[in-house]
């Protein structure tokens, strides 16, 4: 079998560049191991950059209508009083302070997502999709692909791994990672919501953070900081331990997380961090889990997929417009997505820091830091540019006594000049189609 890109691994990364592909004519494949859709849980909240991206794609009004929509995240502090947990620290981060069409964030069950895609996908002819099939390795520059317990060879002018964190496309490139284990894990479950929670929450106390952000049909996507090891032990107690402390958390959560009735349905993740040192060899790239793991505090590891996607697609596109096909190309596709992982992998590992040190002036610290975030406009929109992934403006000096509390917080709104600076614009996003690009 012939293609001329063909894609191994079938989530939202791969999904994304083959229907960017798809799009432009040229004949993709896509290979997914796996035999159905997987229950395990992966990112769920899309960021405002990839909105932007699939409006481009225009695949945003759809995904929009199975979709809930995020404008802000509550940010709660808790402390042990003399009846239990009590609140004793608010902020709140707003997108609304984003200079953007797309100020705001989507909440959406990740399976939805991955076949609207396919779903799109599948409507061009230049596209296909194979399932179950497994890669195996490069032979003689080919890919050996098992498909229902025969190999089968599968040629391609370009090959794209995207298989996650496990990758072989990734090792059969030599690619060397140092993986980073945090001290912590996570549970997260999916159950029915109050009308109450209808934004994005984060309650923490000094051992421990929960997240909520709401799904559609009135349901909720949890997060919940464990200390690493502990699920084996939690899990040989009753399930209303699990109950008790989400509600001692969150009140209100009391008839909602107690529909939760075994362990079984909730599941374990263990976060790693780690940052592959080349994302492309010869004529094959990878993207998203098979580059970069990222600890997974507000869907980061989904978005970076969805633009290394976006990246390399417009890539590959423009090489086969302009009929530049020499696989030295591929070489933009990590320029431009390598530092902004770099960054986006820093912030999210030191927001896993503050969030998972148990030291009670650490939480008094960290509380500081956020309520000082909020209340000076220009941290608040840098804070929340990075997030986003419309742009990234650093923070400075500066900042830092400003959120420790040694300097004041700004009572001044940054000028949009000034987040117009510091937003992505197409010379960013796509160098090789401007003579130099436009460098920040």
């Amino acid at each position: 079998m012939k293609t001329e890109i063909l894609i191994i691994g079938g989530g939202i990364g791969g999904l994304t560049v083959a229907l960017k592909l798809a799009k432009c004519g040229i004949d993709v494949c896509i290979i997914e191991q796996s035999k159905a859709s997987t229950h395990l849980y992966k990112g769920e909240l899309l960021q405002p950059k990839s909105l932007e991206i699939f409006q481009r794609m225009d695949i945003l009004d759809q995904i929009e209508s199975i979709s809930y929509r995020i404008d802000s995240i509550d940010l709660i502090e808790m402390r042990e009083g003399e009846e239990g947990q009590e609140k004793w620290g608010a902020a709140a981060m707003n997108y609304n302070v984003i200079n953007s069409e797309f100020n705001y964030a989507l909440m959406i069950p990740h399976e939805e997502l991955k076949k609207a895609l396919l779903d799109e996908a599948a409507n061009y002819s230049s596209f296909r999709y194979i399932q179950p099939a497994r890669f195996q390795e490069f032979e003689e520059g080919k890919a050996i692909v098992l498909i229902e317990g025969q190999e089968k060879e599968i040629e391609a002018r370009f090959y794209i791994g995207a298989e996650g964190r496990a990758s072989k496309v990734r090792k059969t490139m030599g690619v060397k990672i140092q993986e980073h284990a945090y001290d912590h894990h996570f549970l997260t479950v999916t159950f029915p919501r109050p009308d109450s929670l209808n934004q994005g929450k984060m309650v923490s106390t000094t051992d421990t953070f929960l997240g909520l952000f709401p799904l559609p049909d009135k349901r909720v996507r949890t997060v919940y900081l464990i200390p690493a090891g502990e699920y084996r032990e939690m899990k040989e107690k009753d399930i209303a331990l699990f109950h008790k402390k989400y509600t001692e958390l969150l009140p209100e959560l009391e008839g909602y997380v107690t529909q939760i009735k075994d362990w079984r349905e909730i599941q374990l993740m263990i976060p790693a961090h780690f940052h592959a040192n080349r994302y492309v060899q010869d004529n094959i790239a990878i993207l998203g889990d098979a580059a970069h793991s990222v600890h997974p505090m507000a869907g980061e590891g989904m978005n970076l997929a969805i633009q290394d996607g976006d990246v390399l697609g417009e890539l590959l596109c423009w090489m086969y417009s302009t009929g530049q096909m020499s696989s030295q190309h591929l070489r933009w596709y990590e320029k431009v997505r390598k530092p902004r992982v770099d960054e986006i992998l820093k912030i999210s590992h030191l927001s896993a820091m503050a969030y998972s040190n148990p030291w009670k002036s650490f939480a008094k610290w960290r509380h500081k830091v956020m309520k000082q975030v909020t209340v000076d406009p220009k941290l608040h929109t840098k804070q929340m540019l990075n997030i986003s992934g419309l742009g990234m403006w650093k923070e400075t000096p500066w900042d830092r006594l400003i959120q420790i509390g040694l300097l004041p917080a700004r009572q001044t709104m940054a000028t949009t000049l000034n987040v117009d600076r510091y937003t992505f614009t197409d010379e960013d996003d796509y160098p090789w189609k401007h003579e130099g690009g436009n460098k920040k």
